[in-house]
């Protein structure tokens, strides 16, 4: 009995000595990594200081150029800003040097220290609480560009739509309110004179869904290159033909704006303030398809046709739009024929809500 009770006490020092030994090695382990991770460190806040240095520069040499200071406030700016810098070197690699000399000294109780917000990549592993290393990417704060001439939004809208031709009103062949438009993109606003706001252009691309509700339960008919409206041989339930296309917009924007002006950048901001747009657009058909819903013999069918209907392979026409702040009425209309080659030829015409949400 004496004899097992021994040699328990004996595997249980061993054990302990042993995770004693395992924890030391684990700990020095974690410190080794941390000092060389802090090493590589003080390369990289160089390298980022130099770099907010350039940029700082730039915006200096910018508003020099532009007529806002003289060469003496430019050179009496530089010599501040890089002084700035290379105490910000200074005193951050003082920081990390503090970091290193403490970890060197100490083999437990300093292992979570906070390397200069976050600018430490490793990566990490362990149980109970226990990690070899941390893994941790700062979120930096980019360096804001002095003067931003272009900027972008998402662009969507909607309303209703329709298709006139010669002699014709908006209502005459497909229905108002179940004639609808969407249209989804992305836009970029550049500013045209260096000094002024007064006048934008912009572009980008856009998704348009031009959908028409024939009336009087009819629908397309395609007979080789000819497509005409004809009456359906059972009561439509729906009636829906629907054009997609893929199109660049490029529109001249006018309106007021205010000028935020700050030490280091300037904006324009046209936030709740009055624009107008005009301009014109051109692109491609993607897509044509018809959906009719109806009832035959009891059974309630739904067929979804998708073929060319002759429509127009390239679409183009103007658009305008009349806003305060992201929000404004909108319309566009295809100069471009709904169907090529006909006897009769039809424009669609879109009407709706545009919101630029930039």
């Amino acid at each position: 009995m004496n004899t097992i009770t021994k040699c328990v006490v004996l595997v249980i020092l061993c054990l302990v000595v042993g995770k004693m030994n395992a924890q030391d090695t684990i700990q020095k382990s974690k410190n080794q990594f941390k000092i060389e991770s802090l090493d590589e460190l003080k390369k990289k806040i160089e390298e980022e200081e130099r770099e907010y240095l350039k940029k700082e520069v730039e915006a200096i040499n910018l508003r020099l150029e532009n007529g806002e200071i003289t060469q003496e406030k430019a050179d009496a700016l530089k010599k501040e800003v890089a002084k700035k810098r290379a105490l910000n070197i200074e005193n951050r690699i003082a920081i990390i040097d503090n970091k290193i000399e403490l970890l060197k000294r100490n083999e437990i109780g300093y292992d979570n220290l906070d390397d200069d917000k976050g600018d430490y990549f490793g990566f990490s592993f362990g149980g109970d609480g226990e990690s070899f290393a941390g893994f941790r990417i700062k979120n930096r704060k980019k360096f804001r560009k002095y003067d931003k001439r272009t900027t972008s939004d998402l662009v969507f809208a909607a309303g209703f739509n329709n298709a006139i031709g010669d002699g014709q009103k908006i209502g005459d062949e497909y229905g108002f309110m179940n004639s609808g438009f969407v249209e989804l993109g992305w836009a970029w606003k550049t500013r045209v004179f260096k000094n002024s706001n007064a006048l934008r252009l912009k572009y980008g691309f856009s998704f348009q869904w031009n959908k028409l509700s024939p009336k009087d339960d009819r629908y397309f008919v395609q007979d080789g290159n000819v497509t005409t409206l004809e009456e359906f041989p059972y009561e439509l339930k729906e009636s829906e033909f629907r054009v997609t296309n893929l199109v660049v917009p490029v529109y001249f924007e006018f309106g007021p704006s205010k000028k935020i002006e700050k030490d280091d950048y300037f904006r324009y901001s046209t936030h709740n303030k009055f624009k107008i747009g005009v301009g014109a657009y051109a692109g491609f058909n993607i897509g044509t398809q018809q959906k009719l819903r109806y009832k035959q013999d009891g059974d309630r069918v739904k067929e979804k046709i998708k073929r060319n209907y002759n429509t127009s392979d390239f679409v183009y026409g103007l658009g305008a739009y009349v806003g305060y702040g992201s929000m404004g009425l909108y319309m566009k209309y295809d100069l471009n024929p709904l169907f090529k080659d006909q006897a009769f030829d039809q424009h669609n015409l879109s009407m709706g809500l545009r919101f630029d949400l930039d």
